[in-house]
């Protein structure tokens, strides 16, 4: 399996103890800082899917990234997923569940943080690579 994924967040601990994890189920894994390096990494790097913090260096820095991806060619057909604790901070519900939500959010999935290791590993092999 040569499956690659873009991880990125701000909280460097974070990319730090998914990509050993997901490194050992086979994945190839980069790790950006922001929402700058990100756009960099997935042009360099190719992924196959992306995991996206909603804020970073801004609250919305996760949106603007997702928009920007998926105008690009690859990035429409690359799943990319918001992986954010805001909801539970703010109390604003973020849902990817209609069309609508979708196409508003900019991705493919939500996931809220904290997601421990071996569910994002369950979340690739069930839902992104199955």
């Amino acid at each position: 399996m040569n499956d690659k994924v873009l991880l990125v967040d701000d909280d460097v601990d974070l990319i730090e103890q998914y990509t050993p994890v997901l490194e050992q189920a086979g994945y190839q894994v980069k790790g950006a800082y922001d929402s700058k390096e990100g756009l960099e990494a997935f042009e360099a790097f190719k992924p196959d899917v992306v995991f996206v913090d909603l804020a970073m260096e801004q609250f919305d820095s996760g949106f603007v990234l997702c928009q920007k991806l998926k105008k690009t060619q690859k990035g429409a057909d690359t799943p990319v997923i918001i992986m954010t604790s805001a909801g539970h901070e703010t109390g604003i519900r973020f849902s990817t569940d209609t069309a609508e939500e979708k196409k508003w959010i900019r991705a493919d999935d939500y996931l809220e943080k904290p997601v421990a290791p071996r569910d994002l590993v369950q979340y690739l092999n069930e839902k992104i690579f199955k």
